[in-house]
């Protein structure tokens, strides 16, 4: 039992190796936000071609279902290995020219995308149709109507689901250390890797838990309050 905690609760490990784990760790938040970002808007688009009605756009459409179905299948470790390092290797133009921490962004979006497509999809076929007919005997047009009517009521249908998947997304970016990115998880494996002890590795899990918690409670409390609010109008 001794041994088990030195290996993972040693206080001078822990002192020794906080700082730099700190300084990955911000690399993982940074990450976090600007992945996010980019997420919501093109899951948003996803979802709207995804949704698309008209015979001209079908060949769209599909194109988006494929495209939600297959990175939705793929690991996300998969992904950002094979656009961390293959898009440089096979010098695609503009994406080979990227740095490590652009690639990580550009994988987290292209998998979370897929993921966030289908809750903005859920949110807009849970808006009644009686909403979109109403708009449009007002005299607005269908791209109006999705804008001003529809959009604002799913999305605020939607941010209890889409907190849970940003949950998902925050604890991922621990992956990209694998295409060299110095976030939380490389700067402990380094650390570990040179005295013999897993303790940098507490103290990133500690971080991510510090930082999870409160999204967890927050994503509790928003779910328990739409409930209520769907309950009162019933």
């Amino acid at each position: 039992m001794e041994q088990f905690f030195h290996t993972f609760f040693s206080w001078t490990d822990f002192k020794e190796s906080l700082p730099s784990v700190l300084r990955g760790f911000a690399t993982n938040l940074s990450l976090m936000f600007v992945a996010e970002a980019c997420v919501l808007v093109w899951g948003l688009v996803l979802a709207l071609l995804r949704g698309a009605r008209s015979r001209a756009m079908a060949p769209v459409r599909w194109l988006a279902i494929g495209y939600i179905d297959l990175f939705r299948a793929i690991p996300g470790l998969v992904l950002i290995y094979m656009i961390g390092f293959g898009l440089p290797i096979a010098q695609v133009p503009v994406f080979g020219d990227f740095s490590q921490y652009q690639l990580a962004v550009l994988a987290l979006t292209i998998l979370y995308g897929a993921y966030v497509a289908e809750v903005y999809r859920a949110g807009i076929e849970s808006i009644h149709w009686s909403q979109t007919a109403a708009a449009r005997s007002l005299g607005l047009s269908q791209g109006k109507t999705m804008r001003f009517v529809v959009l604002p009521q799913a999305v605020r249908r939607v941010v209890p689901p889409l907190l849970n998947d940003f949950i998902g997304l925050q604890k991922d970016t621990a992956l990209i250390g694998v295409i060299g990115v110095l976030d939380g998880f490389r700067r402990a494996q380094i650390y570990a890797g040179s005295e013999f002890n897993l303790t940098p590795f507490t103290s990133l899990a500690l971080c991510f838990v510090v930082l999870t918690f409160p999204m967890t409670r927050l994503t509790d409390r928003l779910l328990k309050r739409d409930q209520q609010r769907m309950a009162a109008r019933g």
